[in-house]
């Protein structure tokens, strides 16, 4: 496990920070109607990602997740400049502005999606991970899911192959309390959803989602478990988000002091606190990386304000590679 150190919590705090900025950014182009369609937004779980991102080996293993994936593959290295002109539905984007908000993709850094179906990516992950088995490449695939979407049949139809055939994945539940607008409570018996991988004889358990340091060594271990032919593990991650669901989410079934009690352990803020607190930064040190998380977000505005509309020759040429694609025939 790599150390905590001074530079792991100064980088921890900037990229946060950017992805909560990047983020409040996109909610306000949103309200412009710059960005259209449904919008999900990752404000308060970024712990889970930071500690992702420093338990695993960026470059070799993979990442697929749900629809709240605008901030991961920035932080897989992907250009937040083209993930921001996705969203804005321009050429330049990831996918030429044609995968929009929940469809954010790139092969070339191991990350898969963006998925809009409901526990849609559950199984794609396992899939991903046996392929990795089949070829005995040495990575491991990181699958995300919602609180909601464990209640997919296809989750326990996925635990139980990747557990016989002992797949090189993690499966990850970021748990922030609600599906949609319906409480945990509400969808069964038992609120702890990594009990879930008992059924299957699955390692599992639960980290403080909160903190990038309990999610680092919680999904590190399991990472290692799972590249030494170990098999699965089911994490189940407690976190929050301080949004709504997407941004039509009049937020009915919370209260205001709810979320603010949770503002309280916003791991943002835990992060600046221990940096301060250990001496690794200034409070102007702190304030020159506030002000360049803020130049950064203001090049990926203009990147994607001034980039092209996709022309309308692309609908035309983006299936098929070939054009003499040999599968295709007019005649009856």
């Amino acid at each position: 496990m790599k150390a905590f150190t001074k530079d792991v919590y100064l980088n921890w705090y900037e990229d946060m920070l950017f992805w909560r900025k990047f983020e409040d950014k996109l909610a306000a182009v949103y309200i412009q109607q710059k960005v259209r369609g449904f919008l999900h937004l990752y404000n308060g779980q970024e712990a889970v990602l930071a500690g992702s991102l420093h338990a695993m080996e960026i470059g070799k293993d993979r990442m697929i997740t749900a629809y709240r994936n605008h901030v991961q593959p920035i932080g897989l290295g992907v250009d937040p400049k083209k993930v921001m002109a996705e969203l804005f539905g321009k050429v330049t984007g990831t996918s030429k502005g044609m995968g929009g908000s929940m469809h954010i993709f790139s092969k070339e850094h191991k990350f898969y999606g963006g998925h809009g179906i409901v526990g849609g990516q559950i199984p794609l992950g396992a899939g991903l991970a046996f392929a990795d088995k089949y070829f005995k490449r040495d990575a491991v695939t990181l699958c995300y899911m919602g609180d909601g979407a464990v209640r997919q049949g296809s989750l326990h139809e996925t635990f139980n192959l990747a557990m016989l055939w002992q797949l090189p994945v993690v499966f990850i539940c970021e748990n922030n309390g609600y599906a949609m607008g319906t409480s945990v409570e509400r969808t069964a018996h038992t609120t702890d959803i990594y009990k879930l991988g008992l059924g299957y004889d699955m390692p599992c358990g639960a980290f403080d989602g909160m903190n990038p340091e309990t999610s680092a060594n919680a999904i590190s271990e399991a990472i290692q478990r799972a590249r030494s032919g170990g098999g699965p593990t089911f994490l189940e991650a407690k976190t929050y988000r301080y949004r709504g669901h997407s941004m039509s989410d009049a937020q009915h079934y919370r209260t205001k002091e709810e979320v603010e009690e949770y503002r309280k352990i916003d791991p943002i803020t835990q992060v600046k606190d221990k940096i301060l607190g250990k001496k690794w930064a200034t409070e102007e040190e702190i304030k020159e990386i506030d002000a360049r998380v803020k130049d950064r977000v203001k090049e990926c505005e203009k990147f994607a304000e001034e980039s092209d509309f996709p022309p309308v020759e692309q609908l035309y040429d983006t299936v098929y590679e070939q054009t003499d694609y040999p599968f295709l025939s007019h005649k009856l």
